[in-house]
């Protein structure tokens, strides 16, 4: 079954996850986007978003390396962003696959 956002759905009872690097997973239910660093961060207005994000605290760096993308998610009550090493193709297919 298709859903708009891209995401398969969860089977029934069962969480899905995605591992962003360096230990760090989450539900696939918080996931706002997920960004191409290099293509986005062109923007002011990304570049804008992203140090405010550093400013408030909520940057989550789970990258070992040089990030290439960065995934916004909010558990409903707070929004973080991860930034990750994985490429943004590799992430989305990686969601996609459940």
């Amino acid at each position: 079954m298709y859903r708009p956002d891209g995401f398969a759905p969860a089977k029934e009872g069962k969480a899905m996850y995605l591992h962003l690097g360096k230990g760090t997973v989450i539900p696939q239910k918080e996931i706002i986007g997920i960004f191409d660093l290099d293509i986005t961060s062109q923007s002011h207005l990304t570049r804008r978003y992203l140090r405010m994000a550093e400013q408030a605290g909520t940057v989550v760096n789970a990258a070992e390396d040089i990030p290439k993308s960065f995934v916004v998610c909010s558990d409903g009550q707070k929004c973080r962003v991860i930034l990750s090493q994985m490429a943004c193709a590799t992430l989305l297919k990686r969601a996609s696959e459940y």
